[in-house]
C-alpha cells in the first residue's frame, strides 16, 4: 500500500522502474491509499488481519492478510527537549530543525546534525561526517562544509538501486531543462547471465549539465 509515490526523495524514473520490476515478480501495489484500521479476525501465527484503507479519492477498500508491516518512516523527537526555551525553531509538523549550510540553527551558538535536520539525508555516515566537519570548523580553523548532495547511497530493493548526486527532478529544478543532458543505457550484469535472469532489465543513467556532471543513478 503506497500513500503517494515510491521512494520519495529519489529519482522517480528509477523508483518506477523498481516498482515495475517488483510488480513483474508478483508484488501487488495498492497505490494512493492510507490504512485507517487494522482488525484481527483470526488469532494464531500468523492468523488473519483485516485492513481497512482510504484512497485519495475518498473510497474505502478492505483486504485480508496474514501479516501487516507498517513502514511509517521516522519522526524527530525534538519537541520535548527544551528547544523552545532557548529559542531554537523547528518545523512544527515534522519536528525537524532548519539550519544553514554550516548546520547552524536560528540561534547562532546552537548547531544541529544528523536525522533531525530539515531537508537533509537521513543517513548515519552522513551524520558522522557532518559532526566531524563541524568540530573541525569550530575548533580547528577549518572551512570545509558537509556536502549533502553528492552522497553515494543504495536502496536494497529486489532490484538494487544505487545513486550519487541529484535526482533528475532536482537537477531540472536547479539548472533548467535547457541545461540538462541525460545519458542512459540498459545492460545485463555478469552475475545475471548464469541463472539467465531478466536480460536487459538493469538500467543506468548519468545526469549532466552543460559543463559539469551533477548526478547519476
Amino acid at each position: 500500500m503506497v500513500r503517494s509515490i515510491l521512494l520519495r526523495g529519489f529519482d522517480q524514473q528509477m523508483a518506477n522502474k523498481i516498482g515495475d520490476h517488483m510488480e513483474g515478480h508478483g508484488v501487488k501495489f495498492i497505490r494512493h491509499c492510507v490504512p485507517t484500521k487494522i482488525e484481527q479476525i483470526e488469532p494464531g501465527e500468523p492468523g488473519k488481519l483485516k485492513v481497512t484503507a482510504k484512497s485519495t479519492d475518498g473510497n474505502e477498500i478492505t483486504g485480508e492478510y496474514n501479516t501487516v508491516l507498517l513502514a511509517i518512516g521516522r519522526d524527530a523527537c525534538t519537541r520535548r527537549i527544551g528547544l523552545d526555551t532557548v529559542g531554537v525553531k523547528i518545523n512544527e509538523k515534522t519536528g525537524k530543525i532548519p539550519v544553514n549550510d554550516e548546520e547552524q540553527t536560528n540561534v547562532p551558538h546552537i548547531y544541529a546534525i544528523g536525522d533531525v535536520l530539515e531537508d537533509k539525508l537521513e543517513l548515519t555516515p552522513v551524520a558522522i561526517q557532518a559532526g566531524k566537519l563541524l568540530a573541525r570548523r569550530l575548533y580547528g580553523g577549518s572551512h570545509v562544509k558537509c556536502d549533502y548532495v553528492n552522497v553515494p547511497t543504495t536502496v536494497f530493493t529486489p532490484m538494487e538501486y544505487g545513486a550519487c548526486g541529484m535526482s533528475e527532478e532536482n537537477a531540472l529544478k536547479k539548472y533548467g531543462e535547457d541545461n540538462i543532458e541525460v545519458y542512459h543505457s540498459y545492460y545485463w550484469p555478469l552475475e545475471w547471465t548464469v541463472p539467465g535472469r531478466d536480460n536487459n532489465k538493469c538500467y543506468a543513467k548519468v545526469i549532466c549539465n552543460k559543463k559539469h556532471q551533477i548526478g547519476r543513478a
